[in-house]
């Protein structure tokens, strides 16, 4: 049976877009309950300026009020040297780098050219010579709604860089939600086979509705390592059009269907999805928590045992 690995990243990702603030207290409790659900990471927050992301402006109240457990890795995402400063004296157990592969979504997104991101993440990678181990999430892996489809070669040319400097992981991420299982199962043979002692993880979005396609072409070519967002929530602001995140729920619910072993505890987290739309104060697009496991077996109706009765 094959282990994968997911990381939960509605804190973060999902929340950073939301319209209204989600109080501090919410977000530390949340994040207690998911710690308990058998994630290997979860990413808390970001240290970007609370200008950029006022959503995420409690960032060291929340890292350092939330309860830690053991076998659980607290991520968060770290835009430049003075984000790794703050996060470091958080406590944070991974730092989380992102840049673009399309040119046109790193301006958009990041507001700089991929070479100047480039440059600011390496100096965070040198500045933290080895204390906290380095992700770098490489955005619009499989396309780029002003660009087009991502060359796998430029996928492969940015993320060799990165493995050069020597980081622990890299997310390939499918952030405008362009990826189609095929080219899915393609970059991941690709990826095995040229970054066999990296941490690889998909992060895939669900706007055309093949996300957990996505999901599921890629755990067949053997990656174990998975983003989710309880919900669905999150997405990406420069993606026109563009919806949330998979859902975390529904991504596990199938894996664990198809055989898989995701060591998350499926009804804890469930719990917490139903949980989720009072949180933010909207409905949220995950499915399973609506209908229920394919395994959770309903009472039969009442008309049912008269007919059985009249067929015996």
């Amino acid at each position: 049976m094959q282990r994968v690995f997911f990381n939960e990243v509605v804190t973060r990702d999902g929340f950073q877009i939301e319209p209204e603030f989600v109080p501090t207290d919410a977000k530390v409790s949340l994040v207690d309950a998911l710690s308990r659900c058998g994630y290997a990471k979860i990413e808390v927050t970001s240290f970007t300026s609370a200008k950029s992301i006022p959503m995420l402006r409690d960032a060291e109240e929340v890292m350092g009020r939330i309860e830690r457990v053991e076998g659980v890795e607290y991520t968060v995402l770290v835009p430049n040297v003075r984000g790794a400063e703050r996060a470091l004296e958080s406590r944070a157990d991974e730092f989380n780098l992102v840049m673009s592969v399309s040119e046109t979504h790193n301006l958009a997104n990041l507001r700089m050219p991929r070479e100047r991101s480039f440059a600011a993440l390496r100096e965070v990678i040198g500045l933290m010579d080895a204390r906290v181990p380095i992700n770098v999430s490489l955005s619009a892996c499989f396309g780029c709604p002003m660009e087009g489809a991502a060359p796998a070669s430029e996928v492969m040319a940015w993320a060799d860089r990165f493995a050069e400097l020597g980081v622990r992981g890299l997310t390939f991420c499918d952030t405008t939600g362009m990826a189609h299982p095929s080219q899915v199962s393609r970059l991941c043979e690709a990826l095995r086979m040229r970054y066999p002692g990296l941490q690889l993880t998909l992060h895939f979005h669900n706007t055309r509705g093949m996300g957990l396609a996505n999901v599921l072409a890629a755990a067949q070519q053997g990656i174990d390592r998975f983003d989710g967002s309880l919900g669905g929530l999150g997405g990406c602001p420069y993606a026109p059009g563009a919806s949330g995140n998979i859902c975390s729920e529904d991504a596990i619910h199938m894996l664990q269907a198809e055989g898989y072993e995701t060591g998350i505890h499926l009804a804890r987290l469930l719990v917490l999805a139903r949980q989720l739309p009072g949180i933010v104060g909207h409905a949220v697009p995950g499915q399973v928590a609506k209908a229920g496991r394919t395994v959770d077996l309903h009472p039969e109706p009442g008309l049912v045992a008269d007919i059985r009765s009249r067929f015996a």
